[in-house]
Formats: C-alpha cells, sequence, structure tokens
C-alpha cells in the first residue's frame, strides 16, 4: 500500500494548513464591503494564515444573494490567488451546490467546502448521491460535518464510505467529538481531518490534523497560526500555554453567536467586523462585555 498522500505538498492539498473561515464586512446599512473584504483576506495572508473559506457559517453565507455569494469569492480570489480559497458551497439542492463548486472552479478555486444535505435530515444514501452529484464539478472537496446545525452526522464510517468513492479529499470536523480523530485515521489514512471547531483545536492537532477552518484568526491570527504550529509540531510546552490563553475566545467559535463575537473582537483589535444580517442579532450586554473582557485580556497578553 503507497501513502502518496505523505509526499504532497500544501499545494496539492490547498487545504491543509491554517484556512480562515472568512467573516464578512458588512457596512452599517449591511451591504457588503467588497473593498475590506479584500483586504482582510490579504492581511490573514500576510500574518501566517495558509488561505480563506468564505462563504461558510461564518461569512454568513445564507443570507447573501447569488450575486453577492459569487462576487465574494472573485473577491477572495483577487485578493490572494484562487489556489488557497475554499469556497463553502452549501445549499439546500445538490444540483444549486454544484453550480456553487463549479462557479467556484471557474474562479480558480483550489478546493470548496461541502456540507451534507440539510434541508432535512438526510439518510445515508442522499448524503452519497449529494456529494457524487458535487463532485462532477471536478473541484477537490473537503465535506464539512456539522451535526449539531444541519442534524446530518458524517460518522466515520459514512467518511470512510465517501472518501472510498473518491468523492471528498478531507473533512471539517466539528463534531467536538476527538475521538473520532483515531477511529477515521483507521478506517481512511488518506483522508485528511482538518480541525472545525476552535477550541478543540489542540485536541485534534495532537491527533493528527492537517489543517484548521479557523474563526478566532479572523481577529487574532498571528497567536492563532502560532498556536496551530506549536500543536502539530508537537511543540505542547508552547501549544498549551497559547491555548490556555486562547481559549475564553476560541470557545466563542462553538456557541451560537460565533459570528458576532468574532465580528466583535475584530472591532476590538482594529479591524472591520461591523453588523451582522437579520436573523442574526446583536450580541447580548452581558455577552458582549465576556467577549469584550476575553478579547482585551488577549490584547493585553501580546497576542493580537
Amino acid at each position: 500500500m503507497t501513502h502518496s498522500s505523505t509526499t504532497l505538498d500544501s499545494g496539492n492539498r490547498p487545504w491543509r494548513g491554517v484556512l480562515v473561515a472568512t467573516a464578512l464586512p458588512l457596512n452599517d446599512d449591511l451591504s457588503v464591503d467588497y473593498g475590506r473584504f479584500a483586504e482582510h483576506c490579504a492581511w490573514l495572508v500576510e500574518n501566517g494564515c495558509d488561505g480563506v473559506v468564505p462563504n461558510g457559517s461564518l461569512g454568513e453565507y445564507q443570507v447573501l444573494t447569488p450575486e453577492e455569494r459569487a462576487k465574494v469569492v472573485e473577491t477572495a480570489v483577487t485578493a490572494i490567488g484562487g489556489a488557497r480559497v475554499m469556497p463553502g458551497v452549501a445549499a439546500y439542492g445538490s444540483a444549486e451546490s454544484r453550480r456553487w463548486a463549479e462557479q467556484a472552479r471557474d474562479a480558480g478555486c483550489g478546493a470548496v467546502m461541502l456540507l451534507p444535505p440539510n434541508a432535512y435530515r438526510a439518510e445515508e444514501r442522499s448524503v452519497l448521491a449529494h456529494y457524487a452529484e458535487v463532485a462532477e464539478a471536478g473541484v477537490p472537496i473537503v465535506a464539512y460535518n456539522n451535526p449539531i446545525d444541519t442534524k446530518v452526522d458524517l460518522v466515520p464510517e459514512l467518511l470512510a464510505k465517501l472518501h472510498g468513492e473518491g468523492y471528498i479529499q478531507g473533512v471539517k470536523e466539528f463534531s467536538g467529538d476527538v475521538r473520532r480523530a483515531y477511529q477515521l485515521a483507521e478506517l481512511a489514512p488518506e483522508l485528511d481531518l482538518l480541525i472545525g471547531a476552535d477550541d478543540v483545536l489542540l485536541e485534534l492537532a495532537i491527533a493528527g490534523a492537517k489543517g484548521w477552518v479557523a474563526g478566532y484568526p479572523n481577529a487574532l491570527p498571528k497567536s492563532s497560526v502560532e498556536l496551530y504550529r506549536a500543536a502539530v509540531d508537537g511543540d505542547l510546552g508552547t501549544a498549551k500555554k497559547l491555548y490556555e490563553q486562547l481559549h475564553p475566545l476560541l470557545r466563542w467559535d462553538s456557541k451560537v453567536e460565533f459570528v458576532q463575537a468574532i465580528k466583535l473582537s475584530m472591532d476590538l483589535v482594529g479591524r472591520h467586523g461591523g453588523p451582522v444580517r437579520p436573523p442574526r442579532v446583536p450580541l447580548l450586554p452581558e455577552q458582549e462585555a465576556a467577549v469584550r473582557a476575553a478579547t482585551e485580556k488577549a490584547v493585553a497578553a501580546g497576542l493580537a
């Protein structure tokens, strides 16, 4: 048995490393600020991140028009080059997801990220058919397992099946169950595991993750990248200290208000997060105070 993946560099596997699930800067009238978004993508790469994942849930893709959604992808590609842009292509229908994958492919993106069917609680045959349809676009797919929000759980056995069929090359794992990493490595050793929730970063890095689809680097890229690199390199002294310092913020990535929290932290460190689109609402005063205090503490510790 050959282990070709060990010799592949990140150019062949553009989903490896720290890919930031980009927050989308909005103006006060809730229109998209594409100029600021382009600048944000470039700033993230300048600060050590490997690429971006636009049109994920952090990018509020569900409340964008089709025109906005396409322009977000094109803006990211123009800002940093398409190779390390991995847009989310989730949609209620497989045909629509395939069209978004084709749009990403034609824009020059190196890969796409795809949720399972999420209009209803899909069974295994539907999940397989969905990924098969989108794979026809001919762009590498990283699956996104988010059973909390989608009610469809891509368990290791199902991921191994999707990988075995050639539909997916990696998985963004957001279940929070770090035990799955070891089972997945046994069932599908060539499938790349990507950290999908900021607050299990250290546990999944130790378990062999090849990348991180990350939220909090939107506000704190340098220290977040330092944490990830130390964790995957096995420098646990450095990693554990940073993880403890950052965890009061990282855990917001797994809360319902993660978009608002990360955008607030961006505003506090001098980036532009801006408002969110409905049906999201602003943070409650006590939530805002908690995010503000944790962000200010991180800044004071030199982590911004």
